[in-house]
């Protein structure tokens, strides 16, 4: 039987996307069943959005961004063009991709690369529907369906599922519910997947 990890991560996160190659080679070696929950920071839980802490605290961030690029050989601008962005209509094409079975998260895992190392402004549709392209998706189909009412549903259950499930920031992984908050988690999963 397969193992059932939950991943619920932001359309806007680094982390997410700096994590994605990991986490990938995590599901070829576990043969993961992976449920994808995109959701967004959950500042009822204790989340704070970049822009809400302090100097000091967005500098840091800045500092680890660096530091991770570099140990992961993985492109990524400090400051893209467009962030901080709205992630949710991203993750509502991700959820809708989800639906139709198709690969969800290297969709995840190319919207945030064009955010992060192409300088892409992921709000403008022409954007999100060229990346599901690149894909073989048919993005126009995606985005047609990312208002629908059972996608905005969904997104919403999403959400609500993350504040539920003690989720306050992200990538977060939750693997019989336990969490593991932050890509730099991926080596706790891996052992508990192991054991």
């Amino acid at each position: 039987m397969k193992k059932t990890v939950y991943y619920f991560h932001s359309l806007s996160s680094p982390w997410a996307y700096l994590g994605w190659p990991k986490f990938k080679a995590l599901i070829a070696k576990h043969d993961l069943n992976v449920v994808v929950r995109p959701t967004r920071i959950v500042p009822p839980n204790g989340g704070i959005p970049l822009l809400s802490r302090p100097l000091a605290r967005r500098a840091y961030h800045e500092v680890e961004l660096d530091r991770w690029r570099k140990r992961l050989n993985m492109p990524l601008m400090l400051r893209p063009k467009h962030y901080p962005t709205q992630n949710e209509f991203c993750a509502r094409m991700v959820i809708a991709a989800d639906t139709l079975q198709w690969n969800a998260l290297e969709l995840s895992h190319a919207l945030l690369h064009a955010l992060w190392s192409e300088a892409l402004d992921v709000k403008d549709a022409a954007v999100r529907v060229a990346v599901a392209n690149r894909l073989g998706m048919d993005g126009a189909k995606l985005l047609a369906m990312q208002d629908t009412p059972e996608i905005m549903a969904a997104w919403k259950a999403s959400e609500l599922e993350a504040q539920q499930r003690g989720i306050f920031g992200t990538p977060t992984w939750i693997y019989q519910d336990v969490l593991y908050w932050g890509q730099d988690r991926l080596d706790f999963l891996d052992e508990a997947l192991s054991a």
